[in-house]
């Protein structure tokens, strides 16, 4: 069984020591993650306009190994305002509508006063 690691080339993961995501053979499992844009290190004030960027960065990371959106059988959301989750939806909607993974919300805080969602999934690949 072969393990790779994915960056997105947030300085978060060099500066903290993680991966954007691992993947372990058929499981893909895509690291807590925000709404920043990583190529600029910018984040939108906006839950929802983080909440878009979020599933963006996971697409990416997901694609770099070789699963999609329809792979994802688990995935956690983190809110700092819990009350704020139904904002969430309709960008979640769009994604994980049709796929229904297994799925948790927690309201904690964050790392950055900034941060206002973070997505960590899990897919495992389907065989060809």
């Amino acid at each position: 069984m072969t393990r790779r690691l994915i960056s997105s080339g947030s300085s978060f993961e060099a500066e903290i020591g993680y991966s954007r995501a691992v993947v372990d053979g058929e499981w893909v499992f895509v690291s807590g993650t925000t709404g920043f844009d990583y190529a600029t290190m910018t984040i939108a004030d906006d839950l929802a306009a983080q909440t878009e960027q979020c599933l963006r960065n996971i697409g990416a990371a997901l694609e770099q190994a070789g699963a999609s959106f329809a792979d994802v059988v688990r995935v956690t959301y983190v809110l700092p305002r819990g009350e704020d989750f139904p904002q969430c939806w309709p960008a979640l909607r769009a994604v994980f509508g049709e796929v229904r993974p297994a799925a948790m919300m927690i309201s904690a805080g964050l790392a950055d006063p900034r941060m206002k969602i973070e997505i960590e999934v899990t897919a495992r690949k389907r065989s060809a």
